[in-house]
């Protein structure tokens, strides 16, 4: 498994990557699935502000093409822009979508390197449909 500062690492790699040409605010993400397997992300952006994609959710998207079949564990997320880039509340509801029963950790830059948090306490109320 990936330290939290490695998963930070590819994040910031990642937003290199970013189509950010409205906002100028680049992001990058790395999501640690617990199968081992690392999948990356950028935002990208449109015209049309509501079909922009953020980093995080495309990170998902990434491992959900690639046949992940784990469940996540950790998002590290990365900007250039800001220390401390707290994911969004859409991205915050994919993460709990995709977490199976498991906690995920969320791991951003700092002043000090690295911080995290829990899902749960970013989104302690989330929505779930009781699907059989």
């Amino acid at each position: 498994m990936k330290t939290n500062e490695e998963l930070l690492k590819l994040a910031q790699d990642a937003s290199k990557n970013a189509y950010s040409i409205y906002s100028r605010f680049s992001v990058g993400a790395c999501a640690l699935y617990s199968s081992g397997n690392c999948y990356i992300g950028c935002n990208v952006e449109n015209a049309s502000y509501g079909l922009s994609l953020c980093a995080e959710r495309n990170a998902i998207s990434t491992a959900i093409a690639a046949g992940e079949t784990g469940h996540l564990v950790k998002i590290a997320i990365y900007s250039p822009n800001s220390k401390n880039c707290l994911p969004c509340g859409a991205c915050r509801q994919w993460f709990c979508e995709f977490e199976k029963g498991q906690e995920i950790e969320i791991i951003l830059q700092d002043d000090n390197g690295c911080c995290s948090y829990k899902i749960n306490d970013l989104m302690p109320y989330v929505f779930k449909l009781n699907v059989v």
